[in-house]
């Protein structure tokens, strides 16, 4: 059985087992993904499987149990399917040794400016220590009150915090910018004025998620918002919780591509999204993709490994993965992208 068989069985059990079992199945199927061996070979070495997170003594029994006499696995529902495991992600890319050491910068990441725990100063030392040449500081925009999300005078003193630390760290740079919160008809909840300032504009879905009709409108009305480069996290799904929106995808890959925006590969992995079959719909396209880890704390940069390995999976060039440009590349992509939504709008 490997991890995801795991992930799967610990989550049918929490279906019907009784508190506080209950929320034990539950959490330990969320963090099977990140386990960063597969547990059956933690019992064939005779280590035991309470080094795993989440895994106590009791449900120690249960996973061994299985591993032993491994049961059928059923199928997995929407809702839990298309997620890679921690161990699927390396094994991935210990394919193409060099890929996830190319990758320049994270896209996406929140501070103790909105939802974060780290300060930016925490944040950037973090991205030094994984070999980038930059970060961009994601806090969420106003509009989403329950995670803390910043005004425009809140943004504006975040741009001097982070000059001051891109003066203290040179040559490393932190990019300003923002996720900025879309409604359904793809308008920002920030004045254009205060994004023109940012480095690139992530926008992104909060409200509203749970439709089942389609919604390819709403995500082409997001991509024609002129203040945004990146539409992040698209689907809003979430391992076990939320299955996320709809879309005719190819058109959505489509208008991306025409206008040069990227669509990103959240890897947070109760996220990870776009998931590897759209992202095989997205290289067709032959739109960009942004990676982003959307930490809320130093230790979450890791969850690189997630986005990079869905990347390297569905076959997307290195050409068209933002991450891969340096800053100069990005800064410059993002200009371009801004002139020709200006030249659109007039």
């Amino acid at each position: 059985l490997t991890n995801a068989d795991l992930s799967e069985l610990l989550a049918r059990e929490a279906d019907h087992a009784k508190m506080p079992a209950k929320k034990a199945f539950r959490r330990a199927s969320r963090r099977a993904f990140m386990w960063p061996e597969e547990a059956a070979d933690l019992v064939r070495q005779g280590r035991p499987l309470t080094e795993l997170s989440a895994v106590g003594p009791f449900l120690q029994k249960v996973i061994s149990r299985w591993i032993e006499d491994p049961p059928e696995v059923p199928e997995r529902p929407e809702i839990r399917s298309g997620f890679l495991t921690l161990s699927e992600a390396r094994t991935i890319l210990k394919k193409r040794p060099s890929w996830l050491s190319a990758i320049r910068g994270d896209l996406q990441m929140h501070t103790n400016w909105s939802d974060g725990e780290g300060t930016i100063a925490e944040m950037a030392r973090a991205g030094m220590e994984c070999g980038y040449q930059y970060i961009a500081i994601t806090d969420h925009s106003k509009g989403l009150k329950i995670a803390g999300g910043i005004d425009e005078a809140q943004l504006r003193r975040q741009g001097e915090e982070i000059a001051a630390i891109n003066q203290e760290l040179k040559p490393f740079s932190v990019l300003r910018s923002v996720e900025l919160n879309l409604n359904p008809a793809g308008e920002g909840d920030m004045e254009s004025a205060c994004l023109a300032d940012l480095d690139v504009v992530l926008g992104c879905f909060h409200s509203a998620l749970r439709k089942k009709e389609d919604q390819t409108a709403r995500y082409l009305a997001g991509l024609r918002n002129p203040d945004i480069h990146i539409l992040g996290h698209p689907r809003g799904r979430i391992y076990n919780y939320r299955m996320g929106l709809s879309a005719d995808w190819p058109r959505v890959f489509d208008l991306a591509a025409e206008l040069d925006k990227a669509v990103e590969i959240d890897g947070y992995p109760d996220r990870q999204d776009l998931s590897v079959p759209l992202l095989h719909m997205a290289r067709r396209a032959g739109c960009r993709i942004s990676l982003g880890t959307d930490s809320h704390g130093p230790s979450q940069l890791r969850f690189m490994e997630y986005s990079a390995a869905a990347a390297l999976s569905a076959g997307i060039e290195r050409e068209r993965i933002l991450n891969f440009l340096s800053r100069e590349q990005l800064l410059a992509w993002a200009g371009a992208v801004r002139e020709r939504s200006a030249s659109n709008a007039a």
